[in-house]
């Protein structure tokens, strides 16, 4: 690279595909690239360190930049004399935390635009994604850029995705910079710690046998080398002079593979590739959705316990479950952007990758069991599986010690709950009179705000019930018509289980349900290989058996 060096910034630089980008830029010699990104230092793996990242950091052409984008005064100190800025950097979609996405998608993409404007970077490409028009209901079959944003996203990261790319095409032509939004689908590829990762957790867990809806849903998958290509496209289309730059910049564009295919066949093609098996039983949605939200509502409430994200949200049960294909002729007529790996060899080279994934080196014990998945691998993971059998026997006690004094009795729920309010509130204020020390004894008092509802969690709480509320209300209109079975069904089901349950007294619930739940999740996590066995063995039965009635029945009405 002769004359003055040229600088380039990859925010998020340590992410999946920048890591892809900021090599490739370095391998072609287009620009010293910053590395931009969170932490003090950067770490490679043993592979970068030998590779060309870690070639370049060491002879300069590469720099390590600990950047908060929150920080203006962070960004303006990164960007500091760089021509290109690729804005990549973003949250863990997985994590449906609004106030996370916005300081990343909008206030952060703010600042970077602010920081481009003031430093007169020339051009910027920031990393969107297909989600910002995606509603989560429709299908999108073949979809371009003419489609809008929808008036709800499934999730934050969506909608602050949307909004964060809103704002860069609107920045276009402010003091010089030219901008545009690139919107690669469902990267995949070597380094990926997320789909392949998950895919094989998955099927080591037993679960990678059920389909979420008819398996028919098109998709569109994107090899990483190619998403760190249609960057380059994008900056060299930008830096171009006269009708290119000008029909290239302030655009959006759709990035993929360019060979749709079946969602649930890639994912049996990795698993296969991986030495596992494919998915075969088939759930309808609407059988996985109310489970996915009762996961949500109890991650939700747990995730302070130190609940890990799970997998069944509704959010992501919508993306796997829909058809989402996009056509690439914008930017393939405006950026000159082509695939440069087929979908077959990307895929063969993110499956040799993995090959410390295969079925054969699977160890005994992958990470925790599904029972401490389940509830929460916090606190109340460590009492129900007896992991700290101090803090157990010491629940056992006071459940005792309830049940005894406020359930054995025979008291109404109500009349149980006045009592149990009157020892607490009792407590409380002894407890508020004591000094601060007793006989030597430090009293540790009670702060008034483990007791405060926020702002935040109050609106969230209304939005719950204001939504369980409308949705009560629109199935309601739908039985009112008569011609939903399927429906029908569901509330007469729904009904007979809450009856069933109204008829246990709170004494014989107590009796039953805590020991079931003491004793149940520690067998299960002790025997948990063996019964997910037991099950599966039972459901494939199930779909043998229905099978073959649904065989029969249609030989019955062929032969009237």
């Amino acid at each position: 690279m002769g004359g003055e060096e040229r600088w380039c910034v990859v925010t998020g630089g340590r992410g999946f595909a920048a890591r892809h980008l900021v090599e490739m830029l370095i391998r072609y010699d287009m620009f010293s690239v910053r590395v931009a990104d969170l932490g003090p230092s950067i770490k490679l793996d043993p592979a970068e360190e030998s590779g060309t990242l870690g070639e370049a950091l060491r002879s300069g052409r590469a720099r390590y930049v600990s950047a908060d984008l929150c920080d203006k005064s962070q960004v303006l100190k990164a960007f500091q004399g760089a021509e290109v800025v690729f804005h990549m950097a973003a949250p863990d979609s997985s994590i449906n935390n609004h106030e996370l996405h916005y300081s990343v998608n909008v206030k952060g993409t703010k600042n970077v635009i602010d920081a481009c404007i003031e430093l007169k970077v020339k051009r910027l490409i920031y990393t969107s994604s297909p989600t910002v028009v995606f509603d989560g209901i429709h299908g999108i079959f073949n979809g371009d850029e003419s489609l809008p944003y929808p008036t709800k996203h499934i999730d934050s990261y969506s909608a602050t995705k949307a909004e964060g790319e809103a704002m860069v095409i609107k920045s276009n032509g402010i003091n010089g910079l030219l901008t545009c939004c690139i919107r690669p689908s469902s990267i995949f590829g070597p380094g990926d710690k997320l789909l392949v990762p998950s895919l094989v957790s998955a099927a080591r867990a037993g679960k990678s046998k059920f389909i979420i809806g008819d398996g028919n849903n098109m998709y569109d998958f994107t090899y990483v080398e190619n998403v760190a290509h249609a960057h380059i496209c994008a900056e060299r289309a930008l830096a171009s002079e006269g009708t290119v730059a000008e029909k290239a910049a302030g655009e959006a564009y759709f990035i993929t593979n360019m060979e749709p295919i079946k969602f649930w066949e890639f994912v049996s093609l990795v698993l296969e590739g991986l030495g596992y098996e494919r998915p075969t039983i088939k759930i309808p949605v609407f059988v996985v959705m109310p489970i996915a939200r009762l996961v949500e509502r109890t991650y939700k409430l747990l995730a302070p316990y130190g609940m890990k994200v799970p997998q069944i949200i509704p959010s992501r049960i919508r993306l796997i479950s829909c058809s989402r294909t996009f056509d690439c002729s914008k930017a393939n007529d405006r950026l000159g952007y082509t695939p440069i790996v087929p979908f077959q060899d990307g895929l063969r080279r993110t499956i040799e990758s993995y090959s410390h994934l295969r079925a054969e080196c699977r160890p005994k014990k992958d990470g925790p069991s599904k029972s401490s998945i389940c509830l929460g691998r916090g606190l109340v993971a460590d009492i129900l599986l007896w992991r700290k059998k101090k803090q157990t026997l010491t629940t056992v006690f006071i459940l005792v010690a309830v049940y005894f004094n406020f359930i054995a009795p025979g008291y109404t729920i109500i009349t149980a709950v006045s009592k149990l309010l009157l020892v607490v509130s009792v407590f409380l204020f002894i407890h508020g009179i004591l000094p601060e020390k007793v006989l030597g004894y430090t009293i540790e008092k009670v702060p008034g705000s483990s007791f405060h509802f926020s702002e935040e969690m109050s609106r969230q709480v209304a939005l719950s019930v204001a939504s369980t509320w409308n949705s009560a209300v629109n199935s309601l209109k739908s039985l009112c018509k008569g011609n939903d079975w399927m429906l029908f069904l569901k509330v007469v089901l729904s009904l007979l289980i809450l009856s069933f349950l109204g008829a246990i007294s709170l004494q014989n619930l107590f009796i039953i349900g805590l020991p079931i739940a003491f004793v149940a999740f520690f067998v299960y996590e002790k025997k948990e290989e063996e019964i997910d066995h037991l099950v599966s063995k039972f459901l494939s039965f199930g779909c043998k058996l229905k099978s073959n009635v649904t065989g029969k029945c249609l030989k019955s009405e062929k032969i009237q």
